[in-house]
């Protein structure tokens, strides 16, 4: 019922910044402090935080076999689990074999500086731990699997057992488009290009492994190839087709080499075959006579792209546009690192492929943007007057057509929660359901604290001179909050939680919503999730819940608690208070 452990009811700190970072600690994390230099942008994840094992262990249900998200399974080095924390935030924790990392302060560094990194293309790392032998990272997780997951594994694996077998077809599979394998490459490109400008250039056991489906459909690069297997372990622990030649050759990897791998995966978007380590050499060999008998494209011929080219296609591709990935994964493939491209080269090839995703779609829906905000609403079957539409709007207008990703990789999006919950909602209900912050605050400030009544049993021993002060600290904060001074109000009402004595829902809804005025909705849902310790079947407890949530854009989870919050209600009204 609801989300509350008992866990939850420790002391919370007087000052606001101690208590925003005591509250994430106790939703199961602790905010982490990098050895210098302002926290980042999130970009909407979470900031990168000390995890305990015992939540790690309680989210991945004691790392159960069954939460393995690993492509190998168990028997791979380091295993990847899916867990769910009690802010039912879902992730994936990465577990390393035990004294991977002996130094626990050396890991801690190296994941913070991971830690920092943020970007729409990335699945960005939001924390680790250190406890004992254990060394964990977590990380967002991505719910629609990895590109070697759709390329190769539907439902058989594509396996090439020749050069000739490039143009055979083995078994019946879902093909990923072509339009959707551009940008594939485009936006891997651009999480490359990030990590190199934030001083990250190197991505060790870069592969389609590597890349995440997140719940739109897009595709994202994972974090932790941004982080070695282990401190002195191997930065490439996947087949040679991926491995560059400077690697086998001295073990050293550099940015040149994280190019050469990024040319491996053009070469499964390509393809749409897994490469065998046999065949790396030939493959390439292949790509250098085809492309760079005179170094100029002109000597690709369409015969040597459709041997190349992934049957599963049926020819529905751009040849234009196949011949400059197919040149981009040659320059990738160079033996001499200083042959190959850069990030920034790689991001300024792939993106004018990405302007002609409008009119080779088939029968796709078409989604247009034509104010430039982003938001996508579906028309029409425009398909037969798209080419006259398109014609007469340019001359126009600015028009941006394009199709989400989840749309182009055939998945189902995760639906939208409803508009409205199943139970009639009360006047607290409809503001939380609209999360309008004045409204509640109205209605908390007209409530007082009537819903107390019965919560703390007080001897006469304990009305001391602390007492006293508590109480004095809550008469400041009232004051504050129906003021709307919400920082001044997080103080005191600090103040009243901490002296320890009295416990008062009320102080923490109010708190809550305090929280949410001050953009802090993590601690605003620990608070609400407190509240609902101390008064179990509160409706206001589940209210603030579902606000929280919703901010955390967790809208699935927000309707389902405000459902609840809605049917305590209903259960008050017939039969009294907690009935």
């Amino acid at each position: 019922m609801g989300c509350c452990e008992s866990s939850l009811l420790e002391e919370a700190p007087h000052e606001e910044k101690e208590q925003q970072q005591t509250a994430q600690k106790k939703l199961s994390h602790q905010k982490f402090s990098p050895p210098s230099g302002p926290d980042p942008p999130t970009n909407g994840a979470p900031f990168f935080s000390e995890f305990s094992l015992s939540d790690l262990k309680a989210a991945t249900n004691n790392f159960s076999s069954d939460n393995i998200v690993s492509e190998s399974g168990e028997k791979a080095p380091n295993i990847v689990y899916k867990g769910r924390l009690q802010n039912r935030q879902w992730i994936a924790v990465k577990k390393f074999t035990k004294m991977a990392w002996p130094d626990p302060k050396q890991f801690a560094e190296e994941a913070g500086g991971v830690g920092k990194l943020r970007h729409k293309r990335l699945a960005n790392l939001i924390g680790y731990c250190c406890d004992g032998d254990e060394r964990l990272l977590v990380a967002e997780f991505m719910p629609n699997d990895t590109l070697a997951k759709h390329l190769f594994h539907f439902p058989t694996v594509q396996v090439a057992a020749s050069l000739d077998d490039f143009s055979d077809s083995i078994g019946e599979k879902q093909t990923i488009e072509w339009a959707m394998r551009l940008r594939v490459a485009f936006y891997i490109a651009e999480a490359l290009d990030y990590c190199h400008t934030e001083d990250h250039s190197l991505y060790h056991d870069l592969n389609a492994y590597r890349v995440l489906f997140d719940e739109d459909g897009d595709p994202r690069l994972s974090c932790f190839g941004l982080m070695k297997n282990s401190r002195d372990g191997k930065s490439f622990s996947t087949n040679l087709a991926y491995t560059p030649p400077e690697y086998l050759k001295n073990g050293r990897v550099t940015p040149e080499s994280v190019i050469y791998s990024f040319g491996t995966v053009l070469l499964d978007l390509l393809s749409g075959k897994h490469i065998p380590p046999s065949h790396v050499n030939t493959i390439a060999d292949f790509i250098f006579l085809a492309v760079h008998g005179s170094r100029h494209l002109d000597m690709i011929r369409g015969k040597n792209i459709i041997l190349l080219m992934d049957s599963h296609l049926e020819g529905k591709f751009s040849t234009e546009e196949a011949t400059v990935v197919v040149g981009l994964a040659s320059q990738s493939l160079q033996y001499e690192p200083r042959e190959r491209p850069s990030t920034k080269d790689l991001v300024a090839m792939l993106a004018p492929l990405q302007t002609k995703l409008d009119m080779q779609l088939g029968n796709a829906k078409y989604y247009i943007d034509i104010d430039g905000s982003g938001n996508l609403c579906a028309n029409a079957e425009l398909l037969d007057c798209m080419t006259e539409i398109y014609d007469w709007i340019s001359e126009h207008m600015t028009l941006s057509i394009s199709v989400p990703s989840h749309v182009m990789l055939q998945i189902s999006k995760h639906d939208e929660a409803p508009s409205t919950p199943l139970r009639p909602l009360s006047p607290m209900g409809e503001a939380c359901s609209r999360t309008d912050l004045t409204a509640i605050h109205q209605i908390l400030v007209t409530m007082h604290y009537r819903d107390d009544e019965g919560t703390n049993e007080l001897s006469f021993q304990e009305w001391t001179q602390q007492m006293r002060d508590m109480l004095e600290a809550r008469k400041r904060g009232d004051f504050a909050f129906r003021d709307k001074d919400f920082k001044t109000a997080i103080d005191c009402y600090s103040q009243f939680i901490d002296g320890g004595t009295m416990v008062s829902p009320t102080v923490l809804a109010r708190r809550s919503l305090c929280s949410l005025f001050s953009d802090q909705p993590d601690a605003a849902l620990l608070d609400a999730m407190q509240a609902q310790c101390v008064y179990p079947d509160w409706p206001i407890a589940f209210y603030m819940q579902s606000v929280a949530l919703a901010k955390l854009n967790m809208h699935k989870d927000a309707a389902d608690m405000l459902n609840e919050a809605a049917g305590f209600e209903e259960k008050r009204q017939r039969g009294g208070k907690g009935s």
